[in-house]
Order: C-alpha cells, then sequence, then structure tokens
C-alpha cells in the first residue's frame, strides 16, 4: 500500500475531511475543514472523490517524506517550498517542506487516493474540541493512502487568489440575539477593527477590540450553535466559530458569518485586522 511518513509537524497539523455532517442532535460536533474551499479544490486536483480526507496544515512547517510514487496537490496558505494549486508527482523518497505561509494560516494537503486512516463515527476528521477522530499528526507517524479515486482533472494550475493579507472585512446578517446588545453597541460592534487573538484556534477566532454594551444582563439557556457564529462572552469580545465549535452554547450570538465569507475567517492569522459589515 502507498503511504506517506510526518517527519516534522510542524505548529499544528491534523487529518480532515468533510467532517460528521448532521449529528449535532446527538451532541457529535461536524468539524472538517476549517477552509472549506480550499480543501474541496485539493481533493479535485488529484481526482479525489468529494469528502475525501486530506492534511490540514496550521502555520506551516511540516515535513513529509513519500515512502512510494504519489500524487498530491497544496492549497490555502501558500508556504514556500511547495508548489500551489496544481497536482504534482511526488517520488518515493522525495522530502517536501513546507515554509511559513506568505499569507493566510491554513494549507492543505491532498494525496490522491486520500489519508486511509480508520473513520471514527463516519469521518476521519480530527476534532480539537471532543477528542474525537484521529490525534494530531506527530514526527515518525506514518500515514496510509487510499487507492479509491477518480480520473485526473487535466488542470495544471488552478487560478485561485491567495488567501488576503491586512485588514479582512467580513459580512455577517444579524443573529437571534442581537436585541441582547444596544444599538450602540451594534454600532460598535460594525465600525470597529478588531485584531485577531493569539488564543485563536480551530474552534475560533477570539478578537481583541472595544467590549460591546449589552441591553439584558442575565443568563441566557444554551442553544444549538452553527458555523460562523459570532457568540459575545461575558468580556464582550467576539469569539467566531469555527470547524471544531461547540453543538450548543450560552452565550448571545449576535450575529453570523455569511456562508461566502467564512473561508477568510479560517485563514485569519493572529494580530490580523478584521472588519464586519452588514451591507
Amino acid at each position: 500500500m502507498s503511504s506517506l511518513t510526518i517527519l516534522e509537524p510542524g505548529p499544528l497539523a491534523t487529518i480532515q475531511d468533510g467532517g460528521r455532517i448532521g449529528q449535532a442532535s446527538l451532541g457529535i460536533p461536524a468539524s472538517g475543514a476549517c477552509d472549506r474551499p480550499s480543501y474541496a479544490l485539493a481533493n479535485r486536483l488529484v481526482g479525489n472523490t468529494p469528502g475525501t480526507a486530506a492534511i490540514e496544515v496550521t502555520f506551516g512547517g511540516l515535513v513529509l517524506h513519500a515512502d512510494t510514487d504519489l500524487v498530491v496537490a497544496v492549497t490555502g496558505a501558500p508556504c514556500s517550498g511547495v508548489p500551489l494549486n496544481a497536482p504534482t508527482i511526488v517520488k518515493a523518497g522525495q522530502v517536501l517542506r513546507f515554509g511559513p505561509p506568505r499569507t493566510g494560516l491554513r494549507t492543505y494537503v491532498a494525496v490522491r487516493g486520500g489519508v486511509a486512516v480508520p473513520p471514527v463515527l463516519g469521518s476521519r476528521s480530527t476534532d480539537l474540541l471532543s477528542g474525537l477522530g484521529p490525534a494530531p499528526l506527530t514526527s515518525g507517524q506514518t500515514l496510509p493512502v487510499g487507492c479509491e479515486c477518480g480520473p485526473m482533472p487535466g488542470v495544471d494550475l488552478a487560478p485561485v487568489a491567495d488567501p488576503p493579507g491586512g485588514e479582512v472585512v467580513v459580512r455577517v446578517t444579524p443573529g437571534p440575539r442581537r436585541d441582547w446588545f444596544t444599538d450602540a453597541g451594534w454600532m460598535s460592534f460594525l465600525s470597529q477593527s478588531y485584531v485577531v487573538s493569539s488564543n485563536s484556534n480551530r474552534v475560533g477566532v477570539r478578537l481583541e477590540g472595544e467590549p460591546l454594551d449589552r441591553a439584558r444582563e442575565g443568563e441566557l439557556a444554551s442553544e444549538g450553535m452553527e458555523l460562523g457564529a459570532i457568540q459575545i462572552p461575558p468580556s464582550g469580545l467576539p469569539v467566531v466559530f469555527l470547524a471544531d465549535h461547540p453543538v450548543t452554547g450560552g452565550y448571545p450570538v449576535i450575529a453570523y458569518v455569511t456562508s461566502t465569507d467564512l473561508p477568510m475567517c479560517a485563514q485569519l492569522r493572529p494580530g490580523q485586522p478584521l472588519r464586519f459589515t452588514n451591507n
């Protein structure tokens, strides 16, 4: 069987696929790739079927060894040292080294045939919040590569823009608990430039800035949470939920990120400025 070996995982590298969709009523989070379009593109470039497991790399640093001849595609945050957005033949014994990305945070590595670790509850995704799925990748770990795939797409290079650097503007719609905040708090939410906190992770993007004024005090019963929900904890500072978010939450949701802008949130790196708009 084909395989590859992780020589160095970098800051964080996990196995991700389409996630455990449709099981939230059982208390099972969805997880899956944070930047879904980049993940899906990587699979398409090597002829994999949708939902095939790939590697999600956080801020580069991954070093992998091809134990056998492989066809790989790298998408998302552009790391130095590896080809981007193109199917590439990696010969047995060849080593790929992922430098820090020039923009963005998360890079996706798809191998033709997919990463064939055993699925857990229907998915091969690593969920850092619940602990479901395989553990984050470690040095010396060998990953089996599957053999099921479709025809190669016949694409030499996908013309995809890099994740944005500098200030990112994300579109939102009002959430179910908008009325828990004053009009001044809502305007502050839409007008200020936040900074992405270093405490951000696959669960959510935590933001630094001016706290929001609340119109209501007290506790809120736990409610179902969705990908892209913007929750306001007692600190008054927003948290944008990403792939490993919990299925319920007890803090008010002021807004939701539009689905088309969620991939930009997945690529935000610590220290990057962010604004919200509902235009």
